[in-house]
């Protein structure tokens, strides 16, 4: 009788359907000959395609964190892929190298597009995924690179950044753009000065760009990972920030392909 209670219990709190169960695997593609070192994420209980989206590391490279949000988007139904910008997964230990790894990548700007390009085709081949429903979202480094990638005009719905590097669009890149863009800002954020700010507001007003820029009041460079401020100076965690600029992307995933139920 136990037995049988136990299982109409599960039945009933489950519905009759499979418990959701995040699987992750290492995808390796490469691009100029350079092999790149992904992390692809997805719950195996959603039947049929869905929407992609890639995630972009920060400036140390493709660590733990960057997983964390592949899986932390995955729980939310969609296929994410965590790409590697640095090429063998390589990751840094400190600012300088961090800093060392990042500006040879943005120094050249094929290496730079040709790398999120190349990782976006890996979703856009998946066979989990709908190639017409994709988005791009970054942290730092990450959230420029996303913003990078839909200024080549990459067939993508929705880029976001969350703290990132501001780099404002050329003319032509600005009216190559199709994705909705959404910048989540530290209203404190020493590294960006609000010059820039402005004048990236004001390229993206030019191509009559579709985009939000969210301020985030007390909130500092790296405002959406824990103990930032360990890091380095300037860097520091702020709650409502991290929480609410998330509640921010799903809002705008909702807009531009359906949220999977």
């Amino acid at each position: 009788m136990q037995r049988m209670a136990l299982a109409t219990l599960l039945a009933l709190t489950t519905g009759g359907f499979a418990l959701a169960e995040v699987k992750t695997e290492t995808v390796s593609y490469t691009y100029d000959g350079a092999t790149l070192k992904g992390f692809l994420a997805w719950d195996d209980s959603v039947s049929g395609k869905r929407p992609g989206v890639l995630v972009v590391h920060e400036w140390w490279g493709l660590n733990d964190y960057a997983r964390k949000r592949a899986e932390m988007l995955a729980k939310l139904g969609y296929v994410a892929f965590a790409c590697d910008m640095y090429g063998e997964g390589k990751v840094a230990a400190h600012p300088q190298e961090a800093g060392k790894f990042a500006t040879a990548v943005r120094s050249n700007a094929k290496t730079w597009h040709g790398r999120a390009q190349a990782a976006l085709k890996v979703l856009q081949e998946n066979d989990k995924v709908d190639p017409k429903r994709l988005a791009a979202i970054g942290y730092c480094f990450g959230g420029s690179t996303a913003l990078q990638l839909a200024f080549t005009g990459a067939d993508i719905k929705a880029a976001v950044s969350f703290h990132g590097a501001l780099t404002p669009p050329t003319e032509e890149q600005a009216k190559a753009i199709k994705a909705k863009i959404l910048v989540c800002h530290g209203a404190l954020d020493s590294f960006i000065p609000e010059k820039v700010c402005q004048e990236f507001r004001a390229s993206l007003e030019k191509g009559n760009v579709d985009y939000q820029f969210i301020y985030y009041a007390g909130a500092r460079h790296g405002f959406t990972v824990e103990g930032a401020e360990k890091k380095m100076d300037g860097l520091a965690y702020n709650a409502n920030a991290d929480h609410r600029s998330w509640r921010e992307m799903k809002a705008l995933f909702d807009e531009v392909f359906a949220a999977p139920k």
